[in-house]
């Protein structure tokens, strides 16, 4: 099965909510681990599992974010910058799904903004994932 995503088919896998929601909380715990090829796994079967386009922005910016610091740590600054640049499309399209998943985009956008406008060093550590404070979800 497909989605249409970006005027592009993309594949579609149903997951149910629950378990898309575990996946969600195992690649972030990966990402915080600092293992974000880890991080980019478990994420992608949860962006494969949801129809709801905001919801695929949201996960496919942070599987791109988590891509940018597979590439840090291969040493390449250029992989680094154009997955930095995926990942601030794709979250910049994913409307409310940062709050209803956690995620405080404004501010994970800012973060890449400011590592983008730097020069891209392999060395610098990965950017934090923000998050929305339950309190706060809607």
């Amino acid at each position: 099965m497909t989605v249409i995503q970006g005027g592009r088919a993309k594949a579609y896998r149903p997951m149910a909510a629950r378990e898309r929601q575990a996946a969600l909380i195992a690649g972030l715990g990966a990402y915080d681990r600092g293992d974000a090829f880890l991080a980019h796994e478990l994420l992608e079967p949860a962006w494969m599992g949801t129809r709801d386009l905001p919801q695929r922005e949201l996960l496919q910016g942070l599987i791109k974010l988590a891509a940018a610091f597979v590439h840090a740590a291969r040493a390449n600054p250029t992989g680094v910058a154009k997955n930095l640049r995926g990942a601030r499309d794709r979250l910049a399209n994913a409307g409310g799904a940062g709050d209803r998943l956690g995620i405080d985009v404004p501010a994970l956008l800012a973060s890449i903004d400011a590592r983008l406008a730097a020069r891209i060093r392999v060395e610098d550590p990965p950017i934090t994932i923000p998050r929305v404070p339950w309190a706060s979800r809607r």
